[in-house]
């Protein structure tokens, strides 16, 4: 059912109405009167006669108030009166009418229609998991004035805006500071290792290391491995996004993000947090083209802040309980430690065609980790 409010209007509404003759009649015959009413008059010959014994008295100089110039000038000013008096009552009734009524103007020449596009205005915040992608957009080719440009991402967040804390609550006997440290720092983590541009470039991830517990060394130790010698068995991009500086780099410095957090009490007597989140990244090659390509990352990791009062943590740090995640437009079989998007004007790299079956990068109501084998293709980027 279509929305027309802003098509109907109300059927009570008067229409505006010209000034009929007789009335303009009258109006102009009523003006006259009392403009002669107001005007100047010629003094009489009496008053003459003691304007000039009282010149006389004073020695005030020949013209003062009565000379040619004066009359002349208050002739004008008469007449300008005149002029003005004719020229009001419309100009007044116009005035109003318009203010009534703005729209019987052409145009918009007060600004009265929204300047937002409707069409590219910021969605709010996700809350419940979606049930299907996202509405297909018209197609439109990226540019590095619009790197976003015919994507559905163009209406999702910027950066770290788009990841939405959802309000910290008690849960049990977990006080609601706790359940704030851990949303804290399950971001921190998400921030660094998806938007930090450094990190984005190539550079090592100190910031979302940080947040994690040494008391994991199995997991820092693989990671560290990966970061430093990647492989398809230890590899970095599994959690951190990053691109080879010396081939691609960020078209511009937004990249778009999408998602929600939740959190619950955890297996661990501690705070467990969800997040799932999708990461859009327009790039363009190092090599000083302004072909512009995205790259789609989406992750879903679960992390608990444990009590260590009743187990062996470090407080303030997060375990790191599970990660997933599924990049859209990047090359198959490469074990590199970095994303290689696909550029149209540039042939596929990557040791394996591309075979598996066609995914929508932007569907965040797909499940991951149930993923076909093979490397597929997406529907859109």
């Amino acid at each position: 059912m279509s929305d027309r409010r802003s098509e109907e209007s109300s059927g009570d509404e008067p229409s505006s109405s010209s000034i009929s003759d007789e009335v303009w009649e009258q109006f102009l015959r009523d003006s006259e009167r009392d403009i002669r009413k107001s005007a100047p008059k010629e003094p009489s010959a009496r008053v003459r006669e003691v304007t000039q014994r009282l010149k006389g008295q004073r020695g005030e100089p020949e013209g003062w108030r009565t000379g040619p110039a004066w009359q002349e000038t208050n002739g004008r000013a008469a007449r300008r009166r005149r002029i003005w008096a004719v020229i009001g009552l419309p100009l007044t009734i116009a005035v109003a009418v318009v203010a009534m009524r703005p729209s019987l103007i052409p145009g918009d020449p007060f600004g009265s229609a929204s300047d937002v596009d409707t069409a590219t205005s910021q969605l709010p915040a996700e809350t419940a998991a979606p049930t299907a992608p996202p509405s297909a957009v018209a197609a439109d080719t990226p540019t590095l004035a619009h790197p976003f440009a015919g994507s559905p991402a163009l209406r999702w967040a910027d950066g770290a805006d788009g990841i939405v804390l959802p309000k910290a609550t008690a849960l049990g006997s977990i006080p609601k500071d706790r359940v704030e440290l851990a949303l804290q720092q399950t971001k921190k983590l998400l921030v660094d290792a998806n938007l930090n541009p450094e990190v984005v470039a190539g550079a090592h991830p100190d910031a979302a290391l940080a947040v994690l517990d040494p008391q994991q060394p199995r997991l820092l130790d693989g990671l560290n491995t990966a970061l430093h010698t990647p492989s398809k068995a230890h590899d970095p991009l599994s959690l951190f996004s990053r691109f080879d500086p010396e081939d691609v780099q960020l078209a511009g410095q937004v990249v778009k993000t999408r998602g929600r957090i939740t959190f619950a009490q955890g297996k661990f007597e501690g705070v467990a947090v969800h997040a799932d989140f999708t990461f859009v990244y327009p790039v363009v090659r190092a090599d000083g083209s302004t072909e512009v390509t995205r790259t789609i990352v989406r992750r879903v990791i679960d992390t608990e802040l444990s009590d260590p009062a009743h187990y062996r943590v470090t407080p303030g740090r997060l375990t790191l309980l599970s990660h997933v995640r599924d990049a859209g437009n990047s090359a198959c079989d490469i074990y590199d430690g970095y994303l290689h998007p696909q550029f149209p004007s540039r042939a596929p790299t990557g040791s394996a065609a591309p075979s598996g079956p066609s995914i929508d990068p932007y569907d965040r109501s797909r499940k991951l980790g149930n993923e076909p084998e093979g490397c597929g293709t997406v529907s859109r980027t």
